[in-house]
């Protein structure tokens, strides 16, 4: 697709000034239209991503983080099978709530803002061109990053001044996302979501498993003390 035909389509999206003329826009009921995932590895990586931020977020009612799920934005789009659904993506500042599909037209006008791709042999190129270009020319994603399961290629783009430029990642190899105030990075050939001091963000099951091996800890500690010195004194 060329940049002439991005705007195009983003025109397309847009509400004409003239009644008569506008595009006729169809009902946002829409179901997602998407492929499977191109390996376990693919699936389990968007999973571990929306685990981990819903975690992160559990208090939060204000984001709509999705995967692998049909982004509608214009009548034109559904008449083709170019553009297809991010693999994950977030959009904040809407109502937290399951849905079929992101169907613009119905959430504001609102895109995502940030956006994860992970790339694969039959998607990379996609994700590397048409998708980016797409990203950039009409959804406007402030931040667009793409990630590899196996050859584990890591990069994320920003959007400044209306072009996606390369981020610079940290000495760890993580990026900040301004948008989710959030480090992206690898671990253990994982992409996972570090806080602003750098630690792990944990899925839920994580975080049960960590306070078991904490209570394990205590248990063994005060099972240590009373076989040396006997049962605790009363306060």
């Amino acid at each position: 697709m060329s940049i002439a035909d991005s705007e195009t389509i983003a025109l397309s999206a847009q509400p004409a000034l003239d009644s008569s003329t506008a595009p006729i826009f169809p009902p946002g009921d829409l179901y997602s239209d998407e492929p499977p995932l191109e390996s376990d590895f693919h699936r389990l990586q968007m999973t571990l991503l929306l685990q981990c931020l819903e975690w992160l977020w559990r208090e939060r009612n204000d984001f709509y983080a999705s995967g692998n799920l049909t982004v509608y934005y214009s009548p034109q789009q559904l008449k083709s099978e170019d553009c297809r659904g991010p693999d994950f993506f977030v959009v904040l500042n809407t109502e937290r709530k399951p849905r079929k599909s992101w169907v613009v037209w119905e959430e504001g006008g609102k895109y995502p803002n940030v956006i994860v791709e992970l790339l694969s042999d039959s998607t990379a190129r996609t994700d590397r061109g048409l998708k980016k270009q797409i990203y950039q020319d009409i959804f406007r994603t402030p931040e667009y990053f793409w990630f590899d399961p196996n050859s584990l290629e890591f990069e994320g783009f920003a959007l400044l001044q209306g072009s996606y430029q390369p981020m610079q990642p940290d000495e760890q190899g993580r990026f900040w996302s301004l948008q989710l105030q959030l480090f992206l990075g690898i671990e253990d050939s994982k992409l996972r979501f570090f806080t602003p001091a750098g630690q792990l963000v944990p899925t839920a099951e994580e975080t049960a498993q960590q306070e078991q091996r904490q209570r394990q800890a205590a248990e063994a500690l005060l099972a240590q003390y009373r076989a040396r010195f006997g049962e605790l004194p009363e306060l």
